[in-house]
């Protein structure tokens, strides 16, 4: 394969913490490459093609910024794509080829995921969050929490990390049983679950943790009526994608005590906008989307987005994103 030119400005995006230069070996690139790192998300996409319209390369944190074809049609400078992780669905990968663009992933670390899922269903069950606040305010023991021996919990999606999910709530000793469109009864045994009809796991389950991708067969997978199948004591986790959630159906449920509470990592809209209306919805424990954001993590991706750069200059092109 021909070596390719040397590419001369690389956009990092979304770097949000501002730790992307400190976790990854950058000073393997070529002197001559220009970087700049960008903190902030631009959503105005005429804001974004002329932030990004200089570079020729660039790495996209996950899918906090899409890449269709209305954007990546407006970036003639463009030669190098890169994702961190190793794929991107917000990626138009066929208008990259089309016009000449290489697609690049990078390798993750472990699943970070699952430690994050676990610590929602901890400071639900436990009350963690308010009680800690409680405390500070010079109170002590102000709620009773629940344990979870003995309680069932429902994971909607058992592939890589609703496995490990699972397992960990049988560790705990709860029931684990599971739905997916496609799960059956012999995969879910092999993760110590049990596979149930969907009205089942939303009827039976004490805690109910989603560990499916979006598409458009899973959006809305949680819709109105779903929430109403559910118990009032049921806690609904989701670290996946915010749309497999009907939001506004879930904020009326929490606000009418229908379901307990929930713990979100993902919404509708990311960043959150200031006053979104799940900001004050009661009985809820909420994130920023930090399921993979780990240090570890992190290192994976940064260290492979430097071997991708410098492949691509050798002309030997790695874990190349296909249509």
């Amino acid at each position: 394969m021909t070596k390719f030119a040397p590419l001369r400005r690389l956009a990092i995006l979304d770097d949000y913490q501002g730790v992307t230069l400190s976790l990854g070996p950058w000073d393997d690139l070529p002197k001559s490459l220009d970087i700049t790192v960008f903190r902030d998300t631009l959503h105005d996409r005429d804001a974004l093609v002329e932030r990004l319209a200089p570079f020729d390369a660039i790495l996209a944190m996950r899918e906090r910024t899409p890449f269709p074809r209305a954007l990546i049609e407006r970036l003639p400078n463009l030669r190098l794509l890169m994702s961190t992780a190793r794929r991107n669905r917000s990626f138009d990968i066929a208008a990259c080829v089309e016009h000449g663009i290489t697609v690049c992933g990078t390798p993750d670390f472990g699943a970070p995921t699952v430690d994050l899922a676990w610590g929602l269903i901890l400071s639900l069950a436990r009350d963690i969050p308010r009680q800690q606040d409680s405390l500070r305010a010079g109170h002590w023991q102000t709620s009773v929490g629940i344990g979870l021996e003995g309680k069932t919990l429902g994971v909607i999606g058992l592939g890589k990390l609703g496995a490990r999910v699972a397992r960990v709530g049988a560790a705990f000793g709860m029931k684990v049983i599971a739905w997916s469109q496609n799960l059956t009864a012999e995969r879910a045994a092999e993760v110590g679950a049990i596979r149930v009809d969907k009205d089942v796991l939303l009827a039976e389950a004490d805690i109910i943790t989603l560990h499916v991708v979006l598409s458009e067969r899973s959006r809305g997978i949680i819709g109105a009526a779903d929430l109403a199948r559910m118990k009032k004591t049921t806690f609904v986790v989701n670290t996946s994608r915010g749309p497999l959630i009907d939001q506004p159906a879930l904020i009326a449920a929490l606000k009418e005590g229908r379901i307990a509470g929930a713990g979100l990592d993902v919404f509708d809209e990311e960043p959150l906008r200031p006053g979104h209306p799940i900001l004050s919805a009661p009985n809820t424990v909420l994130t920023p989307h930090l399921g993979y954001v780990s240090e570890q993590n992190y290192r994976a991706y940064f260290t492979g987005a430097v071997e991708a750069i410098n492949a691509f200059e050798a002309g030997h092109p790695v874990r190349v994103m296909e249509p």
